[in-house]
C-alpha cells in the first residue's frame, strides 16, 4: 500500500517535530539514510527529503523503502509514548513544556498547529499525552473578543467542549485552555508552562 502525499507529510512533520529527541537518544541507524544531509545543529542545510530527485524507476523502491522506516519510526514513537492518532490526525509531544505563545511557535515551525479536540476521540488522543507525563497541556482554543466565550485560533466556534465543572470561570483574565489530566478544560493565562501537544 502506497502512502498518499498528505499522510507522508504529516508523518514527515511529526519527525521533524520530534528528530531532536531521536539525536538525543541516538538509536542505532535511527533515521540515518532518510536525514543524512542534517547538520548537527539540526538545520538541513535546504535540503528537503520530499524532493529528492530519482528517476521514474527507482520511485516505487524509494516509496517502499521510506514506508518500512515511517513504520519502524512510528513504532518507535508510540513506543516512547511521543504519537497518538484518531480520525486521520496525529498528536504528537516532543516531553517539553512552554508558555502558549512558544507552543504555537514549535509547532508551526514542524508544520502542524497546537492541538485542537473537535471531538471527544480527539480530547482523549490528547489525554493520553496528559495522563501520561502527569500534567497539563495548551489546547488550540482562546478566548474571543467576548469575555467568557471561547473558539478555536481559527475564529470558528467551538462545536465540542469538555469544560470541567464551574469553567470557563476567568472573566476575560485567562485567555487560553488547558487540559488536566481527567480530560476536561480549564480556561487559563497564557503565561504558565504546559506541555506542547501538536497535531498534524
Amino acid at each position: 500500500m502506497m502512502l498518499s502525499p498528505q499522510l507522508f507529510h504529516k508523518i514527515l512533520g511529526v519527525a521533524f517535530f520530534l528528530l531532536p529527541l531521536c539525536v538525543q537518544g541516538k538509536p542505532a541507524g535511527f533515521l540515518s539514510n532518510i536525514f543524512k544531509y542534517l547538520t548537527e545543529d539540526g538545520s538541513d542545510g535546504g535540503f528537503i527529503p520530499a524532493f529528492i530527485p530519482v528517476a521514474d524507476d527507482e520511485t516505487g523502491d524509494i516509496n517502499h523503502h521510506l514506508e518500512h522506516r515511517i513504520s519502524r519510526l512510528e513504532g518507535v514513537l508510540r513506543l516512547e509514548k511521543r504519537i497518538t492518532e484518531f480520525g486521520g490526525k496525529i498528536f504528537a509531544t516532543n516531553g517539553k513544556k512552554a508558555d502558549f505563545n512558544t507552543t504555537l511557535e514549535k509547532c508551526k515551525e514542524a508544520g502542524g498547529s497546537i492541538a485542537a479536540p473537535r471531538n471527544p476521540g480527539e480530547n482523549d488522543a490528547i489525554q493520553y499525552f496528559v495522563k501520561t507525563f502527569n500534567t497539563y497541556a495548551y489546547l488550540g482554543v482562546k478566548e474571543s473578543l467576548i469575555p467568557g466565550k471561547f473558539q478555536f485560533l481559527d475564529g470558528t466556534e467551538l462545536g465540542y467542549t469538555n469544560w470541567h465543572s464551574n469553567e470557563p470561570s476567568g472573566k476575560g483574565e485567562e485567555g487560553c485552555v488547558e487540559m488536566y489530566t481527567d480530560g476536561t478544560w480549564n480556561d487559563k493565562r497564557c503565561n504558565q508552562n504546559r506541555l506542547i501537544v501538536c497535531q498534524f
